[in-house]
């Protein structure tokens, strides 16, 4: 069945001036490194507001309730242009409950990867919010521009700010399957695309080009993940893949396949363009941020290059 694809709804650019709120609406973050991204988007121009104290509740930031208010007035703010997350971990999948999809008001910028992202797709899904799958302020700004483990600057600054341009995203991948092939960008996270299977906000995969990462995961649950997504249909009529580099996913013992072979494997059979090994979210590489909704052109070869055909934010009314 075809699904429709909603009117992509891009928000404000965010520029210098700009103030950028702080949410945690998954696991607490250290409060140095907050501290470290803090300054840092400071030092990019941005004002940020200091995220509100919230006591830990277990391996959550605080309170689900607590999670939820904190994450709705930062986005509601009318003084604040962008949301930025602390870090992902867990427990944003507790704010969609709250029928998260309905209650938010914007568009705005939100970006952020890994827990966060199940937030994007709801929005993407749902609403036709575009997002910015990128660098947390604990997880990526902590540690600085173009730095490892850190983010690229160009990438970021360009995905929130241009609304006039294309660009083109150097992807420092490598081909696993040449080709080229133009679809709107939508995924993220490996186990959160996961998650979504079955709850009706699926990402319409449908003439996309996928994005897909995660970290310390063994081969063999890639393997189970892609899988699934393959025998969800996920895959059907999709344009192309993007794959991170899967950090501390080593094989388990000698012999055994490696991350890379599998999705080779799994992916291959599809005849589209396939780059993995792309700096995106969980990476000890300089993060790419990749807007998500928009419309774009994928080039696997070589090193791979991603061209965004259309800007993801526009001017303030």
């Amino acid at each position: 069945m075809k699904r429709h694809i909603l009117k992509l709804q891009k928000p404000p650019a965010l520029r210098k001036g700009s103030r950028i709120g702080v949410v945690s609406p998954s696991s607490p973050g250290d409060a140095a490194a907050i501290s470290a991204g803090v300054a840092e988007l400071r030092g990019l121009g941005f004002q940020v507001e200091e995220p509100a104290q919230m006591e830990a509740y277990g391996y959550f930031a605080a309170s689900h309730t607590e999670r939820l208010e904190q994450f709705c007035r930062t986005v509601h703010d009318k003084r604040i242009d962008g949301v930025i997350a602390a870090r992902g971990g867990y427990g944003a999948n507790y704010l969609i409950d709250a029928r998260l999809s309905t209650r938010l008001q914007g568009p705005k910028c939100m970006v952020g990867f890994s827990d966060f992202n199940i937030i994007q797709l709801l929005m993407l899904e749902v609403r036709g919010w575009a997002g910015f799958y990128g660098p947390m302020v604990a997880t990526g700004f902590n540690h600085g521009a173009d730095r490892p483990s850190g983010y690229d600057l160009v990438s970021f600054l360009q995905a929130v700010s241009e609304t006039k341009s294309k660009w083109k995203i150097p992807l420092r991948g490598q081909a696993l399957a040449s080709g080229a092939a133009s679809g709107r960008l939508v995924g993220g996270c490996l186990t959160m695309l996961q998650t979504t299977l079955g709850t009706g906000f699926e990402p319409n995969t449908r003439e996309a080009i996928l994005v897909l990462e995660d970290r310390g995961m063994k081969p063999y649950q890639v393997d189970r993940a892609l899988r699934h997504l393959y025998q969800a249909g996920m895959f059907e009529k999709v344009a192309g893949v993007i794959l991170g580099d899967f950090p501390d996913s080593d094989p388990p013992s000698s012999g055994s396949p490696s991350v890379p072979e599998i999705c080779a494997e799994i992916l291959g059979p599809l005849k589209v363009p396939v780059v993995y090994g792309v700096p995106i979210g969980h990476t000890k590489r300089p993060m790419l941020t990749i807007p998500l909704g928009v419309r774009a052109k994928l080039v696997a070869k070589g090193e791979g290059t991603l061209e965004i055909l259309e800007p993801a934010v526009v001017d303030h009314l």
